[in-house]
């Protein structure tokens, strides 16, 4: 995988995790559909996939810029 591709990836992950997190988003989502009940479990599911994505950014930015190093 290109590192410019972890980057994005990690990036774009991150903050569709943040949005769910800190707005009220998918609370709105899941109660208008009618799926309230999975409500309990969205902050063991949430908050770990942001750190993960976070994570994803770090490396992808560690590649990019060993990658800056080696071309300069």
């Amino acid at each position: 995988m290109k590192d410019r591709t972890v980057l994005t990836t990690g990036v774009a992950g991150s903050v569709i995790a943040a949005i769910c997190c800190f707005t009220p988003a998918l609370i709105i989502l899941f109660g208008v559909v009618g799926l309230s009940a999975w409500l309990a479990w969205l902050d063991y599911v949430l908050l770990p996939a942001l750190a993960l994505f976070l994570g994803i950014t770090a490396y992808g930015l560690i590649l990019w810029q060993r990658r800056k190093k080696e071309c300069c």
